[in-house]
């Protein structure tokens, strides 16, 4: 038995190799793929003429199996060779079939002279490897021709439309999601200059973000703050509990906590209600906000403030089923977010909250913010209403009602501020002069 390794670019150039050398009769033992190519390993019968054949017998009426031979490179691959890689594919997965076709079971009283099968079923397996691998090959060209076709596509798109390219360009910059920036930029009017186009877009945007000023402090009710973790709930309910003290007097504002697993929660809490001159009282469970509501009555405005919880903490669920079993009072909620939080994170967030009905959201840290685009966008794909901003930690004064212009003002003071620094690839030296 002669054993050969071949090497090629691929695997028809490996197998015309084989064939080339050892003949239609080799047998392909194994494949591998290497960073370069191909690598066959074939095996060959010296002396074919020397074995005596016996002639094909057809089976015997008892169902005695025949034995099932390994395929040639011929069989695989044909006198002249596939001319397509498809073509190979095709043979060597029949070759896999009848290598792994049953055959009739033997009756108990003969005996089976059949050779093991051990060999043949270890050569499937190594052609169902390579049929697997080559599969994986094409898919990973198929994603790359598919990559390059469509920046072939924007270049084209960029070529005929460049002002709406180079808008684009500017609102990713800004942080407006991709498929936004695409839809506002589809308005721009052709025949304006730059700052034309620019200025149109920011309007907008401006017309498609919904704001509700003041809308937690205008209206009596009771009044829920929910988020994550760390986005401010409680000093959020602090500001809004001030504010609402100095303006309607604190006899008229309540705050219950219903945050029992963070440690210090209602001590936080407690101590703001100490300064405004309002109750402050904690609820353990759905059964003990029911009976402080219903104790709180009277007040023109009752805060709720919530444990913060990850998207995919179970804690959550129990959180928002305890806001839902109240039945006592309608309960309005608003959804707090960082605003210099990413942009999936906040599309998530949203996604995990809209199991209770919003009211809103609020939006806090614009202080730490360097792009405001992506909770602009947040805000315009979900119809969020915008209701407050807070820009800091003092109580009461970082806290003031959403207004549209002022959000678009500040996202694009934002980005010409810093949106060099993101997209620039020079030295940090140049794109401080460039800012």
């Amino acid at each position: 038995m002669k054993i050969r390794r071949f090497y090629g670019k691929d695997m028809r150039d490996v197998l015309k190799q084989v064939k080339d050398e050892l003949g239609g009769d080799a047998v392909i033992m194994s494949n591998k793929k290497h960073a370069d190519g191909i690598e066959i390993v074939a095996a060959y019968d010296k002396e074919p003429d020397a074995q005596i054949k016996p002639s094909p017998k057809p089976a015997s009426a008892n169902g005695a199996n025949a034995q099932v031979s390994t395929p040639t490179l011929s069989e695989i691959i044909g006198d002249t060779g596939p001319d397509s890689l498809k073509a190979l594919l095709e043979k060597q997965s029949q070759a896999a079939l009848k290598q792994t076709e049953p055959s009739r079971p033997s009756q108990p009283t003969q005996k089976s002279h059949v050779a093991s099968p051990q060999p043949l079923i270890a050569a499937s397996g190594q052609e169902s490897l390579a049929l697997k691998e080559m599969r994986q090959e094409l898919s990973s060209l198929r994603n790359i021709l598919q990559f390059q076709v469509s920046g072939l596509i924007e270049q084209e798109n960029n070529r005929k439309h460049p002002l709406h390219s180079y808008l684009v360009k500017k609102l990713l910059q800004m942080g407006i999601s991709n498929s936004l920036a695409e839809e506002v930029v589809a308005y721009a009017p052709e025949s304006a200059n730059e700052r034309e186009a620019w200025l149109f877009l920011l309007k907008l945007l401006a017309n498609r973000l919904q704001t509700k000023p003041d809308d937690i402090l205008s209206q009596a009710g009771v009044v829920a703050l929910m988020g994550p973790t760390g986005t401010g709930k409680t000093t959020t309910v602090a500001k809004l509990a001030a504010q609402a003290a100095q303006k309607y007097g604190p006899e008229q504002v309540a705050v219950v906590t219903i945050d029992n697993y963070r440690i210090g929660a209602f001590e936080q809490i407690a101590t703001y209600g100490k300064i405004i001159g309002c109750n402050v009282k904690k609820a353990q469970n759905a059964s003990e906000l029911s009976d402080l509501l219903y104790q709180f009555r009277n007040k023109r405005l009752v805060l709720i403030d919530t444990a913060g919880f990850g998207q995919q903490d179970a804690r959550l669920i129990k959180q928002l089923d305890t806001i839902k079993q109240n039945s006592c009072v309608t309960i309005r909620k608003y959804l707090v977010m960082q605003a210099n939080c990413q942009y999936r994170v906040m599309q998530q967030t949203i996604k995990e909250y809209r199991q209770v009905s919003l009211q809103g959201c609020i939006l806090t840290k614009l202080d730490e913010c360097y792009s405001l685009g992506e909770a602009i966008s947040v805000a315009i794909e979900n119809k969020l209403q915008v209701c407050y901003l807070t820009n800091g930690q003092k109580v009461p004064e970082d806290m003031q009602p959403a207004d549209t212009k002022f959000l678009i003002t500040s996202a694009a003071k934002l980005y010409k501020k810093f949106g060099l620094l993101h997209t620039d690839t020079n030295h940090i030296t140049n794109a401080a002069v460039a800012v």
